[in-house]
């Protein structure tokens, strides 16, 4: 049986109980969705800049690039470099098409000033044969040749380290025929291979 003074504590509990539950306020819910887009837009001013000036990952779409990079691999593409400085000879880069939207993974075979011949499957740059060991001789012997070709201020010529299986410079998509890309049209450099977690490696 309860004492009075057990009576008492135990209504002064309820009462309290049931003021805090009266006092309490209910969730504002405009407020916390307010709170969340401030977030979201704070977190796409940040990553924008990140991505456009300093480092963005890009997806392997295609063979191309094999052996030196795998279709649907994860890189690293970095952009300070070429904000002051330019592509230089054997660099990966990520490039633009005319005409096309989407980006394209290709090795600087020439830059501007350079003369690029092919002669079965042999790349001379300025005459001398170049020496490139990243290729795979099964994926570099259809017989292709191109007559020297120059290029001119602003020009760069890309080729993929699958030959046999790149649309590049040396053929140009629709042209059919050599054709450059041009300094705006350079993207960034390849710079690491980040995903599948067991290939982390540097591009060269």
């Amino acid at each position: 049986m309860q004492t009075e003074n057990e009576k008492v504590l135990a209504e002064d509990e309820n009462e309290q109980e049931i003021k805090g539950k009266k006092n309490k306020q209910p969730t504002n819910w405009k407020k916390e969705l307010v709170s969340w887009i401030l977030t979201l837009v704070a977190a796409v001013a940040i990553a924008l800049p990140i991505r456009t000036f300093v480092f963005e990952p890009i997806r392997v779409d295609g063979e191309s690039m094999c052996d030196t990079l795998q279709n649907g691999e994860v890189m690293i593409v970095t952009k300070p470099e070429y904000l002051v400085g330019d592509p230089e000879h054997g660099d990966v880069i990520i490039c633009k098409y005319p005409g096309r939207k989407e980006n394209f993974v290709k090795r600087v075979m020439g830059v501007p000033g350079d003369v690029i011949s092919i002669i079965s499957n042999v790349v001379y740059r300025n005459g001398e044969k170049l020496d490139e060991p990243y290729l795979t001789p099964s994926r570099n012997d259809n017989g292709f040749s191109m007559a020297p070709f120059t290029l001119g201020e602003e020009e760069y010529f890309v080729m993929g380290d699958n030959r046999d299986n790149s649309h590049d410079s040396r053929n140009y998509y629709s042209y059919s025929k050599p054709a450059a890309i041009t300094r705006d049209m350079i993207v960034g450099q390849v710079r690491w291979v980040v995903f599948p977690f067991g290939n982390i490696r540097g591009i060269e």
